[in-house]
This record gives structure tokens, sequence and C-alpha cells, in this order.
């Protein structure tokens, strides 16, 4: 009898230990004592779980959903997140310090079709004892066994990687609250990148139909205040209903109007023009939708929308075939990291195809490249307008820099994608909560306007075009000494 007690006593105790080990795991799933709860935070495991005996194969998968239920109020997610912001902002801040040298050096007499002055030379810095020259002469296997590759060169993190989501710089959101009273704030995070790496805000825009206006912009920030005021007469009324969707504001993954939110207060959204201000860009960051887990997704630094008519892929990794697959694409998936039963919890978007985003893409597909007076009408040197340094940059850039092969006049893409495979130089390892390993295939982004775009890759690593040329030189062996990749930015400023 007494033995029988027993068994019944250490069953029940057992029972108990599993029901607590369950509840630890539901509410790193669902938010309770996580401070990575978040629907971002996709990919959670339960790796921390060591007796071989409680763990089962069923508690260390790795989940491709994000947590539906948040089980905390709001209230007490929003504190921690507030609590932990300063030390993840510290990281983030401590990592750039690390590799790029941040300072404000201006290039001289060239700025962006505003007047917004040009960042130049290398921002990457060496490791210590190195030479650009001296890295140049090494091969990939000898610079990832000696571990020399520049920090700078590799993958770039979000500010925080296991929580991601849209982060937008400042002057996009005062403007945005000013305009419409909408804030774009995050209790959580601030942007991480100076505004000296940005491109000009407000962007002009140039109209492939009405190249006679110049900007049609007039110097301000396209939003929904004031969109009819600057358009109605020059669009037609399909365009005119396109713009107005592009500036509406609609449910997000951080901006919505639910607890799991990154708002202190509830949101109408975001717009697609939030990101792509202006139909050019103003850097705003994200993480691709695509990939799991968590860590392995990628930065995406926010692209421009100028040139989309001449553009046969969309997006930086997936490849859509059309601007309106990709119109259609982000407010179904990207506005909810790619998890649609997240997007219908928060308020998901449905565009009709045969209006909504015909019209949106109609819009988008106006925005022209900005002036460049010194090509010609193949997209090359007038030779009578440049100075000898940018000829020389041509000639590299169409000989032996072989930028050509990827970036072929007039518009400098040839609208398909390529491995750089740049992981031949470093081994994978983690960085801020990102896995730096392999990129994978990646659009062929237009050269066109190059110099109102910064920062460079899809990720924004690359912060001037100095840097970028060091990168590729590196990336394609080419050992082009120090002039010839002067001449090569040269170069790449004209157009």
């Amino acid at each position: 009898m007494r033995q029988r007690i027993l068994k019944h006593i250490w069953a029940l105790a057992m029972f108990t230990a599993a029901l607590i080990l369950l509840g630890m795991v539901y509410a790193q799933g669902s938010g309770l004592d996580s401070p990575n709860y978040s629907s971002d935070n996709i990919g959670t495991d339960v790796e921390t779980i060591q007796d071989p005996d409680i763990a089962s194969d069923a508690l260390i998968k790795r989940s491709s959903y994000a947590p539906v239920v948040i089980t905390e109020d709001f209230e007490t997610i929003m504190a921690r997140y507030k609590a932990s912001k300063s030390e993840t902002m510290q990281r983030q801040m401590n990592l750039l310090n690390e590799r790029y040298d941040l300072g404000d050096h201006k290039a001289n007499g060239v700025t962006m079709s505003r007047g917004k002055p040009i960042q130049e030379g290398v921002r990457v810095k060496l490791p210590a004892g190195m030479t650009w020259d001296k890295l140049a002469q090494m091969s990939p296997k000898e610079i990832q066994q000696k571990d020399l590759f520049p920090r700078g060169f590799l993958p770039l993190p979000h500010p925080n990687h296991s929580e991601g989501g849209m982060l937008f710089p400042k002057f996009q959101i005062d403007e945005i609250k000013k305009q419409e009273g909408r804030d774009l704030t995050r209790f959580d995070l601030d942007f991480d990148l100076p505004d000296r790496f940005l491109p000009e805000f407000p962007g002009p825009i140039y109209l492939t139909t009405r190249s006679d206006l110049g900007d049609v912009s007039r110097g301000k920030l396209v939003t929904n205040q004031n969109y009819f005021e600057l358009f109605n007469g020059i669009l037609n009324p399909k365009q005119l209903e396109g713009l107005r969707l592009l500036v509406t504001p609609f449910p997000q993954q951080q901006f919505n109007l639910l607890e799991d939110r990154r708002s202190e207060h509830p949101s109408l959204g975001v717009a697609c023009f939030d990101c792509h201000a202006n139909g050019h860009t103003n850097g705003a960051t994200h993480l691709v939708g695509d990939i799991r887990p968590q860590e392995f997704r990628h930065r995406i630094e926010t692209p421009t929308l100028r040139g989309v008519n001449i553009q046969r892929l969309f997006g930086s990794q997936r490849a859509l075939k059309t601007v309106e697959d990709f119109t259609e694409f982000e407010q179904r998936a990207a506005y909810f990291d790619g998890d649609p039963v997240i997007a219908t919890k928060k308020g998901v978007n449905i565009l009709e195809r045969g209006s909504q985003v015909h019209f949106m893409a109609e819009f988008q597909e106006l925005l022209d490249f900005p002036p460049a007076p010194k090509l010609d009408i193949y997209g090359e040197l007038d030779l009578n307008k440049s100075s000898e340094s940018e000829i020389r940059g041509q000639e590299l850039f169409f000989g032996k820099a072989r930028c050509y092969e990827c970036h072929p006049a007039p518009y400098y893409t040839d609208n398909t994608m390529h491995n750089l495979k740049a992981e031949r130089f470093y081994k994978p390892r983690m960085v801020n909560g990102m896995m730096a390993s392999a990129d994978g295939p990646i659009k062929t982004f237009p050269l066109r306007g190059i110099k109102d775009s910064p920062p460079y890759l899809h990720d924004g690593r690359l912060l001037t075009l100095d840097d970028t040329v060091e990168f590729f030189n590196m990336i394609q062996e080419l050992k082009l000494n120090k002039k010839e990749k002067n001449d090569l930015v040269e170069f790449l400023r004209t157009l």
C-alpha cells in the first residue's frame, strides 16, 4: 500500500514538472518573461532544455510561425522594451563604430540632385596592420583562414535582429507626424545609420511623362495631405488613384491597432511611401520575410523606385517578375514578415489586382532617374563634358573592372541575379543576433542615379561609393590600384 502511494506521488510530481515545463515553453512562444517575444521573433526554439529525458523532438523544433496569442498586457511589453532600448542601441552603435569611420567627410563639389553633400572615402576599417593593397594580393582562402575580411564587408544586422521590423530615420518620422499626425516612432529602437549616409530628404520626383517639369515634388514630402494638390492636372485619374493608395497607411507588423505593436499608441499602419519617400528611398530598413529561422534573415535597405519601368525583376532576392507582383506581394506578406496568419490577425490589406494594384503600378512606372547631364543617348559619357578622371573611370567600368558584365549601359542593369559568393572570404559567425553567412543570389540594381541612393548593397553595409568600389575590387579579385579606384568612383558619380 505504502509503495503504491509513493508511486502515485512520484507520478503526480512528474506530471506537475511536465506542466511547468510546457508552461515555460508556451511562455517563450507567447511572450511571457521573454525579452524577444515578438511576432517578429520567428524561429524561436527551446534549446535551453538540457535533460535528454525531458526534451523531445517536438520541443526543440523551430517554427516558421510567429506566436499569435499574446498573453502579456501591452503596458508590460512596452515597459520591458523601453528598458532594454538603450542597451540594444548601444550594442548596435558599438558595432557600427568598430566597422566604420562614421565621420562627416564631404566630397568636394559633389552633391545629390537637390544639393545634399555626398560622403566620400573608404569608411570600412581594416584589420590591424593591414592595407587594401596587401589584402588585394591575398587569395580568398587565405583571407578566410586568417580572418582578415574587413568587418564592414560582412552582412549588416538590423539594430535588433531578433526583433526586426520596419525602422525609419528620424527626419521621416518628424515630417509624417507634422503632416498627418501619424507617429512612426518605435518605443524599442531608433534608426542606426547617421543621416549623412542616407539619401537627401525629401528626394526630388522626376516623371518620364513630364520631363519638362523637372522636380514635381516642389521640395515637399508627398503624403495623403498634399498628393492631390501636387499632382492634380499632371497625372491621369488612374495614376492619381494609384498615388493615393501609395500614400495611404495600412496595418503592418510593428504599426497596427493591436497589443502586438511597437508604437506607443495604436497605429493606422505604414504607407508604401513611408519607406519609398517620394518614390525614391529614405534609407528605411527592414528584414526580408523570405528566410527562416530569424537569425538567417537579411537586413534590407529600401531601394529606390526610380526607373522601375526598365526593370524586370523586383525584390532583392525574390525575383518577382513585375512591379504589379511586387506591389501586391508587399501588402500581403512583406508587411507581415511573410506570415499570412499574423497578417490576418493584424488586418492585411488585400489589394484588388485589376484596379488598385494596376493603378499603383502605373504611377510607379512613371518615376524617372535623375538627370545625368554628362551622359549621351546611349548612357555613356559625352567626352566633351567629362573630366579625364571620369573618362578613365568609364574605360575601367567597361574594361578591367568588368562592371559592365552585370551593369551594361544605358541603365546599368542586366535585369538578372548574381551570386557574388562573398562567403569565400569569411567563416559564418553570429553578429548581434544575425548569422553572417552566404547572401545568395541578389538582383542587379540599376546604377543610374547611384550617387543619390546611399548606402549601398542590398543591406546597406557599404556607406560610400568608395566602399563599394573597394568591396567589388576584393570580391572580384580585380587588383585595381588606388588611382584606378578613384577614377571608377568619379565615373559612378556621373551616372
